[in-house]
């Protein structure tokens, strides 16, 4: 296989993560052993052109490097923030050129790729309305994989209307809309949408676990000939390794799916954010988790949003509680170990509402009554985001 795709500098500060990898470098690594004789078409800083040959042929991939002058990288707080690119507005190069029977291609900060292929898969990586064959890249068959706002930002369509013009926009005869905690949706011309679950990990580290799917997709669609839904499960299947290890290569299509995962789908519900927010650590923490949250395609109840702060402690007990018991699920941010917030989760497990826990810091003998009463306990904060989201699912 082909991968046309970028090499970036990646840095997040928690959970620490410096690689040089983008999205190019990490799906070759990802099929390098699935996938024999694999090969990557990048750019890269000059000053990590070796770094990154020398990294895809550890890989078992080639690597046919065009050496530009600056450095690329992207940058995140924790897992889940939206990246910050540096530069801001890259210098765009001249296009590569990628010929070979399958090609995956990758959007491009700083330039493009031309291809030609029996099968290529499409990952535009952003609100990208230009057709695939626009730049004179062809293909006999093609697949386009991109997450749910990609395809609405693209189409203007919302929900399942937007997988339909995607195809219609790349004449595209696969499109497999990823839909984060709800799994993926597979589009194909004149037939039903069929829907992919995601499976449940014990931590989720997020970044280029997108990058993972249109590997893995392309490997199983564009090179076994698998089915289009086949292949996306597998897919899934491969991210689920990929988040709760953050390890490559990719495990064998038999080993994945020898694997007893545990499948989750339907529509994120409502999740209560049970938190202090009496200082301003506090406060950023409740206001970031609400925004990711949102993001994921949860609703939220937040009290302190939803109820605010007057009004006298009955008045504010009695509205927090009630919008509690109008949750399908519990985020609580308890270090600190705020007596609110461990009544609000006392209550909620009173009446089998899920409860999800963001402790960091809290010594092991202050978890005992949340342990022992069912409570999910997680030190990341992206793997507590997910976990509610996927406990709120109905």
């Amino acid at each position: 296989m082909i991968v046309a795709g970028g090499s970036y500098l990646e840095i997040c500060e928690i959970p620490r993560w410096r690689r040089l990898f983008g999205s190019g470098g990490r799906a070759a690594a990802a099929v390098g052993q699935l996938s024999p004789g694999s090969s990557l078409h990048t750019y890269a800083f000059a000053g990590w052109a070796r770094d990154v040959e020398s990294s895809m042929h550890a890989c078992g991939v080639t690597a046919t490097v065009m050496p530009i002058a600056e450095e690329i990288s992207f940058g995140y707080f924790h897992a889940l923030s939206p990246a910050t690119l540096r530069p801001g507005v890259p210098t765009r190069h001249p296009a590569l050129s990628v010929d070979g029977r399958v090609v995956l291609r990758f959007g491009f900060v700083e330039g493009d790729a031309v291809v030609s292929a029996e099968r290529a898969v499409h990952d535009p990586q952003g609100d990208d309305v230009v057709p695939f064959r626009a730049n004179g890249s062809r293909a006999e068959a093609l697949a386009v994989v991109l997450n749910e706002g990609e395809a609405e930002g693209a189409t203007g369509e919302e929900g399942p209307a937007a997988g339909e013009a995607v195809l219609a926009l790349h004449a595209a005869d696969v499109v497999v809309v990823k839909r984060g905690c709800s799994g993926a949706t597979v589009h194909r011309p004149g037939r039903d949408p069929v829907a992919v679950p995601a499976y449940r990990s014990a931590r989720v580290f997020k970044i280029g676990s997108g990058d993972v799917f249109s590997a893995a997709f392309a490997h199983h669609w564009g090179e076994r000939g698998l089915d289009a839904a086949a292949a996306a499960d597998l897919a899934s299947r491969a991210v689920h390794h990929f988040v709760d290890t953050r390890s490559l290569p990719l495990p064998a299509a038999a080993d994945l799916a020898d694997q007893a995962l545990a499948p989750v789908g339907g529509e994120p519900g409502r999740v209560y954010l049970a938190a202090p927010f009496f200082h301003i650590a506090q406060r950023w923490l409740v206001e970031e988790a609400r925004d990711r949250l949102h993001a994921l395609g949860a609703s939220v109840f937040s009290p302190l949003h939803d109820v605010g702060t007057g009004g006298g402690a009955v008045a504010l007990a009695t509205a927090d509680l009630a919008g509690l018991d109008g949750c399908q699920a519990v985020l609580a941010l308890l270090d600190g170990a705020d007596p609110g917030s461990i009544f609000e989760v006392g209550h909620a497990r009173a009446r089998g509402i899920p409860v999800v826990v963001l402790a960091e810091r809290l010594d092991e003998h202050h978890l005992t009554m949340l342990a022992g009463t069912g409570c999910e306990v997680v030190d990341d904060f992206a793997s507590a985001l997910y976990r509610v989201v996927w406990a709120s699912l109905r």
